[in-house]
């Protein structure tokens, strides 16, 4: 089986459980690939499963290897895998309920990847599954943003935030997008149409009539987007499930988001869209394997730009 470089937990607690360590490496099955890690990603996930804030969705067994962003290549194919081949660049998301991709090798299914964009470095392509499948999820499936709406995305300089952005201004939507002061020239390169410095200003004095509410924030920020939505409008959480009572008593729709259904073939959409320069996702630090750590630091500030990649290989 033999060993490798990872990034494991022992039990739940701050960033300072974060250990790099010696782990088997993982046996692959049927349907499933076992990739060499070139680069991996953080996402808000990963601080929330390390804190043990989601017990109540997954029974994690210890040691833990955390992390879902995967970019790296094929080291092999487990059996009934035919659409890949040794050696080939993919990128994907990990099963969220087992070991991830804070290490050397990650196992996969078949299923959960797709070829790496042709235009990105693994450093870049890891910083797009988790993020963009679930902004698809919400921007794309949920709400089928289209021509002639107005999307209202909070947090939108973050990870999820500034694929959600891209995709509906693809789709022809207005975006209304709310950040931190140094964010607000991010915002602008996105393209987004009205940007809102939450800390100078109170969104909901001068946002009205919105279509779509993407929540990436949750507590009272969710509490105070209702009013904003035009009836029959939907307000989408990433973070925390909307209130059904609190939607039927404004006359909007609500859903909690997650993108644990989506797979490889949004991922080669997106692959096309982010090749033919359509989609770029954004990385404002890259930390090396024994790093973790203050990447994960990093993350919790929850002021960073888009992604934060973490190097591998």
């Amino acid at each position: 089986m033999g060993s490798m470089k990872a990034v494991r937990i022992h039990g739940y607690g701050g960033a300072d459980v974060l250990a790099v360590e010696d782990a088997p490496r993982p046996s692959i099955g049927e349907g499933e690939v076992l990739v060499r890690v070139h680069a991996t990603s953080i996402n808000p996930f990963d601080c929330a499963v390390r804190a043990g804030y989601l017990t109540g969705w997954y029974q994690y067994s210890m040691p833990l290897i955390l992390g879902l962003d995967v970019s790296g290549v094929i080291e092999e194919l487990g059996a009934g895998v035919t659409n890949f081949a040794v050696g080939d660049s993919v990128y994907g998301r990990s099963d969220p309920s087992k070991n991830g991709a804070y290490a050397e090798y990650a196992v996969l299914r078949a299923a959960e990847v797709a070829a790496k964009p042709k235009s990105l470095d693994h450093i870049h392509a890891a910083a797009i599954p988790h993020v963009a499948l679930t902004a698809w999820e919400a921007v794309i499936k949920r709400a089928n943003i289209s021509q002639g709406q107005t999307i209202l995305v909070h947090a939108a300089a973050g990870g999820v935030g500034h694929m959600a952005v891209q995709f509906a201004k693809l789709r022809g939507a207005k975006v209304i997008g709310t950040a931190s002061g140094n964010h607000l020239d991010f915002l602008r390169e996105l393209g987004v149409d009205e940007i809102i410095d939450y800390t100078a200003t109170s969104f909901e004095n001068v946002v009205h009539d919105v279509d779509v509410v993407l929540d990436n924030v949750g507590g009272d920020t969710q509490e105070r987007s209702w009013s904003l939505l035009k009836p029959g409008g939907i307000l989408l959480s990433i973070v925390q499930p909307p209130s059904v009572e609190t939607a039927a008593a404004h006359g909007v729709r609500q859903q909690f988001v997650t993108a644990d259904q989506a797979g490889a073939e949004v991922l080669v959409e997106i692959a096309a869209m982010v090749d033919s320069g359509k989609l770029k996702p954004t990385v404002s630090a890259i930390f090396p394997l024994q790093e973790t750590r203050r990447a994960h630091e990093l993350s919790e500030t929850r002021h960073t730009r888009g992604k934060i990649s973490v190097q591998v290989t």
